[in-house]
Formats: C-alpha cells, structure tokens, sequence
C-alpha cells in the first residue's frame, strides 16, 4: 500500500485519501472499499479509543485502503499506540520545529533507526510475524507532519530537511486561527502564507497537501491542479449530513 502511495508521489502524482471521526468498522469498510489510497483515522478530534482501532484498521485493510493514523498529540504513548494497532501511516498534528518532528519519528521506528518500544502487538500479530513486520515496518511507515500555525511556516526549512518526513498536510482553520483569520482563506495575508508554504515544499521536493473538507469535485481538482499531491477528500460525518439532509423536510415552526 505505502510503495504505491508514495511511488505516485515520486512521479508527481497526487495521492488521494480520506478521513474518519465516527468509530465504526461498518463505515470504515465502506470508505475502505471506496477508491481512497489512505484514510486517516482522526485520534485528535474524532472519537476513537484504542480499542475501536484493530476492527477500523481491518476493515480498511479489507478495501485495500492503508490506514493512517492523526495522532492526538506527538508524543511516544500515542505514536506507539497506533502502530501496534496496525496504522501504517502518521500523521503528526501542530508540528512546529525541526527537533519536535525529528523526535516523533524516532518514536515511530524501532531500533537502529528510531526509538520505538519493542513488544508483541496486533501490528505483528502478536509476535507471530515479528520479523516480517520490523523488516517491513522500517520501509513502510509514512510520516506526515501537519503544518497549522504561523511558527511551523517560520521553521518551515529546518522542518523539511528532518530526515523520514514523508509529507507535509497543511491545516488551513488552525493555521488561519494562529494568525487571528480564522476560516479566512481569501484574506491575502493567508494566500501569501499559503504560497510561501508551497514554494518552500516545493524546493525541498516534499510533497504538499491538504484537506478538502467538503467533498466538492472541482475544489478537488483545483487543489490538485495547484500542485498538492497528498490529499485527503471530506470525512465520514460530512458524507454522512451532505447526503442525509434534505432542507425541505424541516418542518416550519
């Protein structure tokens, strides 16, 4: 799953994935059997616990989708957790400096490479598989690093030279938040941020991505005619209220 993913990235192609905040295996084998390269289970903002993740993480599987993990916080605990469920994919929220992002991915492989904690987990089906999956683990695991406040721009060289990083995710509504625009994507101040952002991927040859939280094809295809390669497509919930409300039944009080 991840040599394609990032083949397609290598030859300039966009990867498109997806988003989950709803725990439930029945919706994630339905986005997993929906033509998505990845989908990433939000730990930050949905409402999984580590129990929900093996039967998510299967059900992805079942569709061919490589499962993702957004960790809650860049921290040992919750980087090790979503690996040992099986996440072959993390995506690192509110990265700010070069030594925060090089830590979270010492924490994400084990030894002689990172700093991961050795142990018997679903990931290696308990110790079955052990030497497969840290053979495999060491050339499979995908790092994204989000970029969502004004710091991150600022120490945005130093963060893109951190060795392992395999992509950058823009997050548009905390990024406008750290500099008082909240949801003001048009403000020219954000446009030039944006663009500062990209040149500087760009340079460094990381690919770039964002999410396009409403589902709409053509913003998904201005954002891949833009340049972005690692791009996540809506969430479960809004699939879910996009297609399910229907205005001309609310009764008028």
């Amino acid at each position: 799953m991840i040599s394609e993913i990032r083949r397609k990235l290598k030859e300039g192609q966009a990867t498109i994935g997806s988003w989950m905040q709803i725990p439930s295996a029945s919706i994630a084998e339905i986005m997993g059997k929906a033509g998505y390269d990845w989908v990433a289970v939000d730990l930050e903002h949905g409402h999984f616990s580590a129990q929900y993740l093996p039967d998510v993480f299967r059900a992805l599987e079942l569709g061919g989708t490589a499962p993702f993990v957004r960790v809650a916080k860049c921290e040992s605990m919750h980087i090790k957790s979503a690996l040992d469920a099986g996440a072959v994919g993390i995506i690192l929220p509110m990265v700010q400096e070069a030594t925060q992002l090089q830590q979270a991915i010492e924490w994400a492989f084990y030894p002689p490479k990172g700093m991961r904690g050795v142990g018997y987990s679903r990931a290696n089906l308990f110790g079955k598989d052990f030497e497969a999956y840290l053979a495999e683990s060491l050339q499979e695991t995908f790092i994204v690093a989000q970029i969502e406040h004004i710091c991150a721009v600022e120490e945005l060289g130093e963060i893109l030279n951190v060795d392992g990083l395999d992509a950058i995710l823009v997050g548009p509504y905390d990024l406008a938040g750290s500099m008082g625009l909240t949801a003001h994507f048009q403000d020219h101040r954000f446009v030039e941020v944006m663009d500062i952002i990209y040149q500087e991927a760009h340079k460094h040859r990381t690919p770039m991505g964002l999410h396009v939280v409403k589902p709409v094809v053509s913003e998904l295809n201005v954002a891949i005619s833009k340049g972005y390669q690692f791009i996540a497509y809506g969430l479960d919930a809004v699939f879910l209220y996009e297609s399910a409300e229907r205005p001309e039944l609310r009764v008028k009080n």
